[in-house]
């Protein structure tokens, strides 16, 4: 889900995320970036576009991406040269633009394939901050917790392991302050809060493993 449909999904259909690019027949719900990032079958890697084989809707053959995986913040022990998604935006295919590198938070299938929806979180590298490539390294401490998204209020907590995710609330739709800056972990009385880590080092600089 790019920044962009990732907006786009209220305004499209209120409450249901339907993707800018998919408006005809794909539908997601807004996810938060750590809990896809959490997802059991979920694979987060840095890969660079290098190829394209178009798909064919009415054969159910899917769009491939040949890719240059560079980086494997989450998944198994391999490197992926390919990546697939649906043939046309209403089969939530996502379109990337070869020679650019992405994050992508990609599903492992069964057969050992990797894919990529409109609902999951595909961004150009270079359009992430600072503050979201550092936030990489830290989702996966979060993932005992539960982000519970808010659309309106009063926002209630049903117990202490939750995050209320308030970006969707009327006057904040659009400024995704949590989504790119902070993760839901857990702390030592068991709470789960929000937190922003520090990416500055001693020197003053960033540091940020990209």
């Amino acid at each position: 889900m790019s920044w962009k449909n990732f907006v786009l999904s209220l305004v499209l259909l209120s409450l249901w995320g339907l993707q800018e690019e998919g408006v005809q027949a794909c539908s997601c719900f807004p996810t938060h970036p750590q809990q896809l990032y959490c997802q059991a079958d979920v694979v987060v890697i840095k890969a660079k576009i290098v190829g394209v084989i178009p798909g064919k809707q009415g054969k159910n053959r899917p769009t491939k991406y040949d890719i240059k995986q560079m980086k494997t913040y989450k998944g198994p022990v391999k490197f992926f040269d390919a990546i697939y998604t649906g043939a046309n935006s209403a089969l939530c295919g996502v379109s990337l633009t070869k020679g650019t590198e992405y994050l992508l938070m990609g599903r492992l299938h069964l057969d050992g394939s990797l894919h990529l929806s409109l609902c999951d979180f595909y961004q150009p590298l270079e359009a992430l901050s600072n503050i979201q490539k550092n936030l990489l390294y830290h989702y996966g401490k979060g993932c005992a917790c539960m982000i519970r998204s808010c659309f309106k209020y009063p926002c209630c907590m049903s117990g202490p392991t939750e995050c209320l995710w308030t970006d969707f609330l009327p006057g904040k739709v659009g400024n995704r302050v949590q989504a790119q800056n902070y993760t839901c972990v857990k702390m030592s009385d068991g709470c789960c809060v929000w937190h922003q880590p520090a990416i500055y080092a001693q020197n003053g600089y960033p540091a940020v493993k990209g």
